[in-house]
């Protein structure tokens, strides 16, 4: 199958997929996702992707049909039915369905399970990324994966016009993390990545980066950093699920980082070994 959707275990290709209009994600947005990428038909991470959606699941008070183990064994057997073992997995959970359109939500209302596989590599660590700084005009729980995310939508927009990879976020200068990614600074030869407060998702990604730096006896300071702070690190990082290390060596049209290149070249190595490791 070239791409495949999946709906309360019904599933097909996504153009012949029908959802139901009564499903609470077409009014509010009213759900949560998670996603991650599989090679050779092996899903990366996906203990901790399914943690994650249970947590933010969770957050939200989403009582979800299936145990962890039941998530899991749904996606590894979805993705065996692919063409190819090279692919985006994304799932999600929305309320449920409720006919009658009402902010307060039916305690009844069973959630509904959406699954869209498609094929998919990870990002190339050896390109370079520019980036642009935005105001973060997000609500107060991005530590919640939820489908609210038309702020991310505009800003990713804003950066594509501007032949940008991403776009930076901050509130009254503090940086708090990208569009649809988390960022780094390096400096000094230390890792500083945002505190895994309510302002930031909590990236498997950013996990991983903080787990290889400390095998490699890099300093890791988790601590809010400012645009100045920004502008002038040794580099500068992107990371997410597709992206498991990105440089970036411009910032709205300014010229940065580039001085700690032996650090980033090991620490994509790493990353991307593990990313092998498992998932072969």
């Amino acid at each position: 199958m070239k791409n495949l959707g999946y709906y309360n275990g019904v599933w097909d290709e996504m153009e012949k997929m029908s959802i139901p209009m009564s499903d609470r994600v077409c009014f509010f947005g009213d759900g949560v996702y998670d996603a991650t990428y599989s090679r050779n038909y092996t899903i990366f991470s996906l203990d901790e992707h399914v943690d994650r959606f249970y947590n933010s699941a969770k957050l939200l008070e989403i009582e979800l049909p299936h145990s962890k183990e039941e998530m899991k064994e749904i996606l590894n057997e979805l993705v065996k039915k692919m063409e190819t073992g090279e692919n985006f997995v994304y799932f999600q959970a929305t309320r449920g369905n409720d006919p009658v359109r009402a902010h307060v939500f039916p305690k009844e209302a069973k959630a509904n399970i959406w699954i869209n596989i498609y094929h998919k590599e990870i990002l190339d660590l050896t390109k370079l990324v520019q980036l642009i700084t935005m105001e973060d005009t997000r609500f107060l729980h991005c530590n919640i994966k939820t489908l609210n995310l038309i702020p991310s939508v505009m800003a990713s927009q804003r950066a594509k016009e501007a032949g940008c990879f991403e776009a930076v976020f901050h509130r009254n200068g503090r940086v708090t993390e990208c569009a649809h990614s988390n960022v780094h600074i390096i400096k000094d030869g230390a890792l500083i990545t945002a505190p895994a407060d309510n302002l930031i998702l909590p990236g498997i990604a950013r996990k991983h980066i903080i787990e290889a730096c400390k095998k490699m006896d890099i300093p890791v300071v988790e601590e809010p950093f400012n645009l100045e702070q920004l502008f002038d690190a040794d580099e500068v990082l992107v990371s997410s699920a597709g992206a498991l290390c990105l440089v970036a060596d411009q910032i709205d049209g300014k010229a940065v980082g580039g001085k700690a290149a032996d650090i980033v070249v090991k620490l994509q190595h790493m990353l991307i070994q593990e990313f092998i490791d498992r998932t072969t």
